[in-house]
């Protein structure tokens, strides 16, 4: 059993340098895939929407790829650091407003 499924993508894109915002926004045909019970198993993508994605997003097809050892052992450097002072975490608004006076 198929259900027809219609999405709205949209993909933002903000130049910190010149803070230019790209809007992007693209309709999807989706088919959301059921088994016999109606449980959805699955979604099926359009090759034309497939191929939209994988121009905007190149890496996609690698994400599920494990990490490096060098880049766990990096993320693992950094936790250790935050637990050692989480004091220096900061909320991202705050980077975004020093960066946005720095322009």
């Amino acid at each position: 059993m198929q259900c027809n499924l219609d999405i709205e993508y949209k993909n933002y894109l903000l130049s910190l340098d010149s803070s230019i915002k790209k809007v992007t926004s693209i309709t999807m045909k989706l088919q959301v895939l059921e088994d016999s019970k109606g449980k959805q198993t699955g979604v099926f993508v359009p090759i034309e929407d497939w191929t939209l994605i994988k121009n905007s997003y190149p890496d996609i097809e690698t994400l599920d790829q494990d990490l490096p050892q060098w880049e766990k052992d990096l993320i693992d450097k950094r936790l250790e650091a935050i637990q050692k002072n989480p004091q220096r975490l900061r909320p991202i608004s705050e980077l975004l407003d020093e960066l946005n006076r720095k322009v």
